[in-house]
């Protein structure tokens, strides 16, 4: 069986990766993908040009005789599925994180992924046109870090009473001092007392089912729970972290890379100390 693996990295352009990318799936019976966002847009639209079967968010392959037998998680990742398909080729775009593990398990290195800049597309750029005046926006597309406030910024703190100024304050410090973009559940932007306080966060800043799906190189969850409808818009984020108290909250759940149980208003406090 012929298995090779593509290291994709940045942004590219979808009209030069699906070509390129259906090159490389025709070149082997199995080609493995890192999954972030630049391959899972254009991945599937390359296995159809390659007339390749294609599966993505895979967390494990291990070969079993002359099978490639693979794993990935369903149902809200409580029920972990193994398969494998006859199928050839088989476009495989495996979990970033897990990636170089699961090459070096299989014995195949990963060589980069060359990409056609030259080719022509079909969009032209005829100038930029400067923002209008107005407040610093909290929406940071380019930055590297998205922040993400939950409604447990509201709740009663250790001493029973609420701290939305205080809360304010660490989260805009944090923003400043960081230079991350803000998201928000939308239980947060739903409440009239965030509203008041939270002047800085709007429903634009809404992460998830209902909201928006960015595509940062890392995320930090704070006072969130980390269920589906949160999670969802974090599919794209390659290393997510989460701050909570609860240690069986959903991040705990095979969610978040790393969780930390803890208060998020003295973890914000001492990261902003420190920055």
């Amino acid at each position: 069986m012929t298995i090779k693996a593509f290291q994709v990295s940045g942004n590219g352009v979808y009209a030069q990766d699906v070509p390129a990318f259906a090159a490389a799936i025709q070149g082997a019976e199995v080609v493995l993908f890192p999954g972030n966002s630049r391959v899972k847009r254009s991945v599937p639209a390359a296995a159809l040009r390659a007339g390749a079967a294609v599966d993505t968010n895979v967390v494990d392959l291990a070969l079993e005789g002359d099978r490639l037998v693979a794993q990935r998680w369903a149902y809200r990742q409580r029920i972990l599925t193994t398969f494998t398909r006859a199928a050839r080729p088989w476009a495989v775009v495996v979990d970033p994180s897990l990636f170089a593990d699961v090459c070096a398990k299989l014995g195949v290195t990963a060589e980069t992924l060359s990409v056609d800049a030259s080719s022509s597309t079909r969009t032209t750029v005829e100038g930029l046109v400067a923002a209008g005046a107005g407040g610093e926006s909290t929406i940071k597309p380019d930055s590297p870090l998205l922040f993400v406030a939950g409604a447990g910024w509201t709740k009663k703190q250790a001493d029973g009473a609420l701290h939305l100024d205080d809360a304010a304050d660490a989260i805009k410090g944090f923003l400043a001092k960081s230079g991350a973009s803000l998201g928000s559940s939308k239980s947060l932007v739903d409440m009239p007392e965030a509203a008041a306080k939270f002047t800085f966060m709007s429903h634009m800043n809404q992460v998830g089912q209902t909201g928006s799906t960015p595509r940062h190189a890392k995320g930090l969850s704070t006072c969130c729970h980390g269920e589906e409808p949160h999670v969802v818009g974090w599919r794209f984020v390659n290393e997510r972290r989460a701050v909570n108290l609860d240690a069986n909250c959903g991040w705990a759940q095979g969610k978040a890379d790393v969780l930390y149980v803890a208060d998020a208003f003295e973890v914000v406090k001492k990261l902003n100390e420190m920055l």
